[in-house]
């Protein structure tokens, strides 16, 4: 009524549909279904009349209620009508069985606690010969299956009368009545293809039951026709989904990539974003497509390019590295703004795990450098500059080549910073040995390298950052022995011209490095090359998908940054469940307490959940990894993953940039405290400290069953006092079976000489029965977050 007072239609309406005719009963449901929602008190007062019409001879009438009921019903109303709901699913009229069936579905919306009172008949529902009928059950009992678990074992056994169903739909021949565009109701396929991939999810026998007739649906539907592409595209998901064999999802891929070839840019869409979330099940079926992906960064459609590029980062391996980079440097060339800050970043985070050696990679940083320098990040020059340093052999090609870009072009930020940086630190190797072009040395001099230098400081594209930068490189050019003295009064003027600038940074540089050249022979050695820094592995950055650059399958990073022990049942990488969910939960745990519930790992797709890229593989202790978060940085979209494996875990041409590194030593002894033991359930907790890292305690909890029946649904909560951090992993199953160990990682942050304290929450089912216990644990020995200084 668009706003308007409408109250005093509400009893009128009341009137009508208690009215005997027909026509009044239809004019009073459709103002109540206009007029009234579930929150209406008026409500109540309608109930009875629907109660009424639904046992009304006229189907017609048991129709209007039925409607009405789908509508507007609230969970009160829902558990009232729910027997009157169920009587009419088996009525022998297919009109109200399948009005019946969506009130049903409102129902379980309502109450879900009440769904398995529908089991029986809608089971009866599914071999009903009508679509109408088969369609509204089909929906019913999707919704039915995703509410209880225990709903969707029972309903396993019907997967031979779905597959016959469906089987049914694909042989027939035309009919008239049920035809879209030459297919049989596409819309009952697509449903039933939809529930049976619910139903085979995690069940190989029931998988296998609909494997032929989802190969018969992929090989016999007509693609050339949208509607044969919608049955096609649910075929795809089913086969994904399910524990379908190889050769099903090989053909599921193969589909998907001829999605790729059609004309109509949605469904191009569909099949890259559904190659996305594949990828990483079959990469080397996605790769045979990888020539029409590319094709696909050159399409006009935004959406398009953005996905294909997700992708193509995905597909990375060591055999197509250097084709891949170069088409994607090809696509930097003509990118758009916003893609270029992910692009440098992918291509320079590849070009280190991947890279053949170490010229091509010096080469692919460079060409990034060239063709985006304003959109790199500080990490990964970080990285370009480390590598350098580390490799001796290029110093003179890499300081080479950034002179003649620098030369050419000084507008691009990042090639700048590097250029300066690596001039200013190599200078003598250039001016001895001159500049490598086209594989003809061309010799300059001492005055053309400062000139340059200059040059940029003077340009209008000189930032802040890049005047420290220059500021820097000079003095150190003036500490060479290839400088001549002209030149060093020159850059000794400069840096007492800055002695007086009004930027704070500036002024101190200048004035500490003026006051270096009064220090004679002390000068040359503060300034003299710098050792190489120590060698770090820039984080795997991932994709807006959540998949990391690449598709090889190695050890993944922890997700809390710290080392925490290898176990074999905790899948690392999986997204940590929701922080607001967690404290919602714990809230409810703990009421009032004064503990704090745990924060979650965040997951990847929080876009302010960035941390600083460049993280440290190997800690000056010889103990192995020790990545750990940095402050979060200005660069949305590279979501945190942290290495927690030692560099023999890498590929060897992820680890070519790095030097030898110690072997760890054997690890300390652990300990199991344990925290709870009740009902056959066993659970420990095993604390892991680093000397390097005080105040942080990585725990491992592990679970047992000693009975012989397993624990299943087991949910297991954690909480610290308000002065401490907490952080959880997944964990690794819910379900214990006699005989398993079952894990889940966790983080406490704590002030350094505090008690680590837990308040446990554990519920979970065992023999039948439910059970939930709160036990407070404090069995760590003092002193595990070390001693206070």
């Amino acid at each position: 009524m668009l706003g308007s007072p409408a109250h005093f239609g509400q009893i009128e309406c009341l009137k009508l549909v208690a009215s005997p005719r027909f026509s009044d009963k239809r004019l009073g449901y459709l103002g109540i279904m206009l007029l009234l929602d579930e929150n209406q008190e008026v409500l109540t007062l309608v109930t009875n009349s629907l109660k009424n019409d639904m046992n009304h001879s006229n189907m017609y009438a048991v129709g209007l209620a039925l409607c009405t009921f789908a509508n507007i019903a609230s969970e009160e109303m829902s558990r009232d009508l729910a027997n009157e709901i169920e009587k009419l699913l088996g009525s022998s009229n297919t009109y109200i069985r399948k009005k019946a069936a969506l009130c049903a579905l409102r129902v379980i919306k309502k109450v879900p606690d009440i769904a398995d009172h529908f089991t029986a008949k809608a089971k009866n529902l599914l071999t009903d010969r009508n679509h109408g009928v088969l369609l509204t059950a089909i929906t019913l009992v999707t919704e039915m299956v995703q509410i209880d678990n225990a709903i969707l074992e029972e309903f396993r056994s019907a997967v031979p009368l779905l597959v016959r169903n469906l089987k049914s739909l694909v042989t027939t021949g035309y009919s008239p009545e049920h035809d879209v565009s030459g297919i049989t109701d596409p819309f009952l396929q697509v449903k039933i293809l939809r529930l049976l991939r619910l139903l085979g999810k995690g069940d190989e026998q029931a998988s296998e039951t609909m494997n032929d007739i989802l190969a018969q649906v992929a090989t016999n539907t007509d693609s050339t026709k949208n509607v044969g592409n919608s049955i096609l595209y649910e075929t795809v998901l089913t086969v994904l989904e399910i524990e379908a064999d190889t050769g099903l999802r090989v053909m599921a891929i193969n589909i998907l990539g001829k999605f790729l070839s059609n004309k109509d840019n949605n469904i191009r869409y569909v099949a890259l974003n559904t190659l996305n979330k594949v990828v990483s099940m079959d990469t080397n079926a996605v790769q045979r497509h990888r020539n029409i992906i590319l094709d696909c960064l050159r399409d006009g459609d935004i959406s398009i390019r953005r996905r294909a590029l997700e992708l193509s980062y995905a597909l990375i391996n060591e055999q197509n590295v250097r084709i891949l980079i170069r088409e994607l440097l090809a696509f930097l060339e003509v990118a758009d703004d916003e893609f270029k800050l992910g692009l440098t970043t992918q291509i320079s985070l590849a070009a280190e795990r991947f890279a053949p050696n170490k010229r091509w990679h010096i080469d692919t940083v460079l060409r990034t450098l060239k063709l985006a320098g304003n959109f790199v990040r500080e990490e990964i020059l970080s990285a370009f500059i480390r590598l350098v340093a580390h490799t001796p052999e290029l110093q003179h090609y890499t300081a080479s080549k950034l002179y003649l870009a620098l030369k050419a072009d000084i507008s691009q930020e990042s090639l700048t910073l590097a250029a300066t940086w690596i001039i200013g630190e190599y200078s003598e190797i250039i001016v001895q040995g001159g500049i490598v072009d086209d594989e003809q040395t061309v010799m300059i001099t001492d005055k053309d390298l400062v000139d340059l230098i200059f040059s940029v400081m003077d340009s209008p594209y000189a930032n802040y950052l890049i005047r420290q930068f220059v500021l820097a490189a000079i003095t150190k050019i003036a500490a060479r022995s290839t400088t001549s003295p002209a030149e060093q009064d020159r850059i000794a003027e400069v840096l007492a011209k800055y002695t007086t600038s009004p930027e704070l940074e500036l002024q101190q540089r200048a004035v500490e490095f003026a006051s270096l050249f009064s220090l004679g022979e002390t000068r040359i050695g503060v300034l003299e090359q710098m050792p190489p820094p120590e060698l770090k592995a820039t984080v795997m950055g991932v994709v807006s998908e959540k998949k990391p650059v690449g598709s090889t399958k190695g050890k993944e990073a922890d997700l809390l940054g710290d080392e925490v022990p290898a176990t074999p049942g905790v899948p690392n990488g999986q997204p940590a469940p929701s922080a607001q969910s967690n404290q919602d939960l714990l809230a409810e745990i703990f009421g009032s307490s004064s503990t704090t519930p745990s924060t979650a790992a965040s997951p990847p797709t929080q876009q302010k959940s960035t941390v600083d890229d460049i993280l440290g593989l190997f800690g000056p202790t010889g103990t192995g990894a020790a990545g750990s978060p940095a402050p979060p940085t200005p660069y949305p979209g590279v979501a945190p993953t942290f290495p927690s494996t030692p560099a023999s875990a890498f590929p060897p041409s992820a680890a070519a940039v790095s030097t030898p590194v110690p072997a760890a030593p054997p690890q300390q002894r652990l300990t199991a405290y344990s925290a709870y033991d009740k009902n056959d359930l066993k659970i420990t907790l095993t604390p892991q400290t680093s000397p390097a890292k005080p105040g942080i305690v990585m725990i491992l909890a592990r679970f047992q069953v000693s009975g012989t029946e397993a624990v299943t649904g087991l949910s297991f909560q954690a909480a610290v006092p308000k002065s401490q951090q907490l952080q959880m992993l997944p964990m690794s199953n819910p379900s214990i079976n006699p005989g398993a160990v079952e894990t889940q990682q966790m983080r406490v942050v704590a002030p350094v000489g505090s008690n680590v304290r837990l308040r446990l929450r554990i519920a979970y089912s065992y023999a039948g029965q439910n059970y939930q216990d709160q036990v407070d644990f404090a069995g760590f020995p003092p002193g595990l977050t070390g001693t206070p200084s």
